[in-house]
């Protein structure tokens, strides 16, 4: 039986990876669709995971580490960004990747607007390990360049295009934009540090524990 045909539908109609046995046995079969760990991968990327602290938008921890996992092809070329980037002495810290899907439920939950939270009916790239939120730092200092909003700001003022923000931080949020497209990744238009990279359309939604990933 092919593994595809191992997974149920949910109550929504997704099939969703809910057992470490089956990700693994995927890992072993393609090895591409193996979720990698940023830190050890890109040991120069900065990690700000909110989501492990009580610092988000539903004031409590929803993984049980501040971890960063994304599908191989995804994390190779995150990679290719942040050594691009270090050329000119700037590099990427990374708020989310792979995200279980359990936590995309909850985050819908709470905000019921698909602009800025995927819903349970759909499911969400970061579910697929092929999504990625980040911002720009400087490598000298660690500190963030200016960008438009914060992390998981919920207004007009974090999409893509929004016009209506200081000159240097639509330069760097351009900046980031162009070069994170050069290496396949498409910016999602309603969160300027959300993009999303071309693998996403040949991975399953994942509802897996980071600890689960490298059991």
């Amino acid at each position: 039986m092919p593994p595809s045909e191992l997974i149920s539908p949910n109550m929504h109609g997704l099939r969703v990876v809910t057992t470490p046995d089956y990700y693994h046995r995927q890992v072993r079969e393609t090895p591409d669709s193996e979720l990698v760990n940023l830190a050890e991968f890109i040991p120069s990327i900065i990690l700000d995971i909110r989501y492990a602290t009580a610092a988000n938008l539903l004031g409590r921890p929803l993984y049980q580490a501040p971890k960063a996992f994304l599908r191989r092809p995804a994390a190779a070329a995150l990679r290719a960004v942040q050594e691009e980037l270090a050329t000119v002495g700037i590099g990427l810290k990374v708020f989310d990747a792979y995200r279980p899907y359990s936590a995309t439920v909850a985050f819908y939950d709470h905000v019921r607007d698909e602009t800025y939270a995927a819903p349970p009916w759909r499911g969400s790239r970061h579910n697929r390990g092929c999504a990625v939120d980040v911002t720009l730092v400087s490598l000298s200092t660690g500190e963030e360049l200016v960008m438009p909003t914060d992390f998981d700001d919920l207004t007009p003022a974090a999409h893509a295009d929004f016009s209506e923000v200081p000159a240097l931080a639509q330069l760097n949020r351009a900046v980031l934009r162009a070069v994170m497209s050069r290496h396949c990744f498409e910016q999602y238009p309603g969160e300027w540090w959300h993009f999303d990279h071309k693998c996403w359309e040949n991975q399953d939604l994942m509802d897996l524990e980071f600890a689960d990933l490298q059991a």
